[in-house]
């Protein structure tokens, strides 16, 4: 009879945030794969818990799969865990939950924090649909085409994103999301845990005025206000959003978006400036 591969979430910060569920889970796991087993270890002296632990991150995710599916077959029980969070949420852990769906091997997860709930539970932005992006882009074409692109959403968006790039990315939000209110949440359940909220310039002057940027950050955009289709002329819009680094076709989309209209009619009065 195989084993269970348990997805356990662990604390993002605080670590008395850890489940009654979870810790029983990585105390009875015949193995615990973690990202960083340094990280893991320190969870495990805190409440007392020695078992073996194997490392599993992106460079090894891999061979790593082949390896505990071969201890699941003979019927290990593996706990899989980030080093914060949820496992698999812009962390590595698919291709081994992908195999073992596929070779019938019991997948159970076990719930607990993740910092994409907590940030939009206190953010103050309405909670009824969420769009979750990962990591933005680094290059700031294709972030902001991605901004763009989600920014047609109906929906709360929310990224994770690097302190290094919090102004970087800060500034295109400004640009193509200006009428929006963003939530800046900082290193959730810690001891400088911090909500910074305003308009995407107002928060972006809020950071500029530190030294340095450090934590643990997830940004929240809110849905796009209501409004009225733009005045501007068609040809004005369409200039306005190539600008911003779009394709053709994605500012022809975001055209007839802001002007209420077809992508036939935007295409039309294009054809005639």
């Amino acid at each position: 009879m195989s084993g269970k591969l348990y997805i356990v979430a662990t604390p993002i910060g605080n670590l008395e945030d850890m489940t009654a569920r979870g810790v029983r889970t990585l105390r009875e796991a015949d193995r615990i794969a973690c990202e960083d087993t340094r990280h893991t270890r320190h969870l495990l002296d805190h409440y007392g818990i020695e078992r073996p632990l194997v490392s599993f991150h992106d460079h090894n995710e891999r061979e790593r799969t082949e390896e505990l599916l071969a201890r699941m077959r003979e019927g290990a029980n593996i706990a899989l865990v980030s080093d914060a969070g949820t496992p698999l949420i812009s962390d590595p852990g698919y291709r081994m939950v992908e195999a073992a769906v596929r070779e019938g091997i019991a997948v159970v997860p076990i719930p607990g924090p993740s910092a994409v709930i907590t940030a939009l539970a206190a953010s103050g932005l309405t909670t009824d649909s969420f769009y979750f992006g990962g990591f933005l882009p680094p290059k700031q074409g294709q972030r902001r085409r991605a901004l763009e692109a989600a920014g047609e959403l109906e929906c709360v968006l929310i990224f994770y994103e690097a302190p290094h790039r919090l102004l970087e990315s800060l500034e295109d939000v400004e640009v193509t999301l200006p009428g929006r209110t963003v939530v800046i949440a900082r290193e959730l359940t810690k001891m400088h845990e911090e909500f910074v909220r305003g308009t995407p310039a107002e928060v972006l002057a809020s950071f500029r005025k530190r030294e340095s940027v450090k934590g643990e950050i997830t940004m929240l955009i809110s849905k796009p206000p209501e409004r009225g289709p733009e005045t501007a002329p068609v040809p004005e819009v369409f200039a306005r959003h190539l600008k911003l680094g779009l394709s053709r076709m994605d500012a022809m989309k975001a055209t007839a978006r802001d002007c209420g209209l077809s992508k036939r009619e935007v295409y039309a009065e294009l054809e005639k400036s």
